[in-house]
């Protein structure tokens, strides 16, 4: 590189860059934190924040699909310290790749970078993980506008990382700037798409672009359809409900896409037991429970959990006004799912108003109320788990993680239906609005919301649609011993060319690499010899090291 072009591509900011941020249990994972012990030359990294791009892709990766702290080249703050983060290409995601590099090949080396979040990507503890995924991607986030202010940013997750992008874009897009007129994080405007991947916080009844013109059709800003005029957004609702919510000014510049059958994004409604189920797992060491089953251990862990949850209900319960509480519509069970939310907070209780306005609560013993409540307790039981047992009888592991890829929770490399108006799969359109996002950013052209594409890009789109062709192929089917019969959201070990869904220990053989965009079915590259650029020159090599799952 000529040295003038390095040293306007190594802008540095003259502001201190500040330092930020089961069954169906299984639906959600986890990750571990990043620490900060010696390091050796091995994984010492060169490049640096104030290496600037264009344009940045903030990628989350899966179970145990996120880099390691101790084995992987990490990117570093502008006085050399380390950060929860990796280039791609340091490291690679079996299933987030083929969407973050596709603008490789399509603009120009210096002008476009994805960077992988490290954060600990296990089930020992899935809120800790989840929420460690959230404070590095808002620091790496901070990091890289303080040192490069004219880079544009778009955030990609999958799966368990699918539940971190979810949270800091909700964050971003609601955060108000402060009196300097500065973002804690980053500028909303500067946030240019988001991706989400089987979006476990998603609300009954949103289609894939929340907050866009068209919902079904397209973000705004990408006049490239997604589906056809008939719209039928994924039935359910996320796992995860406490992270259901809008997405403030990053409405519009969101794709949450989610199959029908993928219980993390798309449960039915009407499970209440099950979701209380989901509750205690986000709370538990998932990880040990599988490997070691029932023991005195695990059992006195799921106690400790359980009773710290009714001990928080009772407490709830006694914040409100027994009274008040006993006049109330609200079940017990009401007041379990609220509680055992990982976010609950005591303080912003509800108060439930009373029934009987003409009694006070303070002339009426609570007994009286006694029979009504037993009669609502049974009634809302059997009313909030009409589902439950359809589900259970589905065998929702099977549904959401089912073997040789048949999971819905793979349908985003594989969901295209040319027959049905959808010529693209989930992972082909997201790279290709990434690659059109790339080159708005390479051109110097202003964030407009309703730009149209560009003819290429339509051709770029095209190109991909011709050139995947190859599916996984399978060789193995078994399920792990241990393991529950509900959902699981593991996706994929990959061991020299294969692909194990961590979880459900399916085993694929990836296809042949494509021409730009990098859009097919997964690769098995985590991490490999060398990765792929998304030009249609490139191959992709052997991976050389195992990594495991990508929830």
């Amino acid at each position: 590189m000529p040295l003038r072009d390095f040293f306007a591509r190594h802008r540095i900011a003259t502001a201190v860059i500040a330092p930020a941020t089961l069954g169906v249990v299984a639906i959600v994972a986890a990750t571990w934190a990043i620490s900060a012990p010696g390091r050796d030359d091995a994984t010492q990294l060169t490049s640096s924040v104030t290496e600037c791009h264009d344009m940045v892709t903030i990628s989350v990766a899966g179970r145990n699909d996120a880099p390691a702290e101790d084995s992987t080249k990490l990117l570093v703050d502008a006085d050399g310290k380390p950060l929860p983060a990796a280039l791609a290409g340091d490291h690679n995601s079996e299933w987030v790749d083929p969407v973050v590099n596709a603008p490789d090949g399509a603009v120009d080396p210096d002008s476009y970078a994805a960077v992988y979040i490290a954060y600990p990507a296990d089930m020992s503890s899935y809120e800790d993980a989840v929420e460690t995924g959230v404070a590095n991607t808002k620091q790496v986030m901070t990091e890289i506008s303080a040192a490069c202010p004219d880079t544009r940013f778009a955030i990609v997750g999958y799966s368990e990382g699918a539940d971190v992008v979810r949270r800091v874009a909700m964050e971003i897009g609601n955060q108000q700037p402060g009196a300097d007129g500065e973002y804690g994080i980053v500028n909303p405007d500067d946030v240019v798409g988001v991706v989400i991947l089987a979006d476990s916080g998603r609300s009954p009844g949103d289609g894939p672009f929340i907050g866009a013109d068209n919902a079904c059709s397209n973000p705004d800003g990408f006049d490239q359809k997604y589906q056809g005029a008939t719209c039928t957004p994924a039935s359910g609702q996320g796992a995860v409900a406490g992270t259901l919510g809008g997405f403030g000014a990053l409405d519009g510049k969101i794709a949450s896409f989610c199959s029908d059958g993928d219980l993390t994004c798309a449960a039915p409604e009407n499970i209440s037991l099950l979701q209380l189920v989901v509750n205690v797992g986000r709370q538990l060491d998932v990880d040990r429970l599988q490997a070691e089953g029932l023991t005195p251990a695990t059992g006195g862990d799921v106690a400790v959990a359980l009773g710290r949850i009714a001990l928080a209900a009772f407490a709830d319960i006694q914040a409100q006004g027994l009274g008040t509480w006993m006049q109330s519509d609200e079940t017990f069970l009401d007041v379990l799912l609220r509680v055992s939310d990982p976010q609950y907070d005591p303080a912003a209780a509800p108060q439930k108003p009373a029934k009987a306005d003409t009694i006070a609560a303070d002339t009426l013993s609570p007994l009286a109320y006694l029979p009504q409540k037993i009669l609502d307790e049974i009634i809302g039981l059997i009313a909030t788990n009409e589902n439950t047992i359809p589900v259970v009888m589905s065998d929702p592991y099977q549904l959401t993680l089912g073997p040789d890829h048949t999971g819905h929770h793979f349908d985003y490399w594989d969901d295209a239906d040319p027959n049905n108006d959808r010529p693209l799969t989930s992972a082909q359109y997201a790279a290709a609005w990434l690659t059109h996002l790339a080159k708005q950013a390479q051109a110097g052209e202003p964030v407009e919301t309703k730009a149209k594409p560009q003819p290429e890009d339509f051709a770029t789109v095209q190109a991909a649609v011709q050139s995947t062709t190859a599916k996984p192929t399978a060789t193995t089917t078994a399920r792990p011993s241990g393991t529950t019969t509900t959902p699981s959201t593991t996706a994929g070990s990959t061991t020299a060319g294969t692909t194990t869904p961590g979880a459900g220990a399916v085993t694929t053989t990836p296809p042949a690499p494509v021409t730009t965009p990098q859009v097919a079915a997964p690769p098995t590259t985590t991490p490999p010899a060398a990765t792929t650029t998304g030009s249609a020159a490139t191959t992709t090599e052997s991976p050389t090291s195992t990594t495991t799952g990508a929830r």
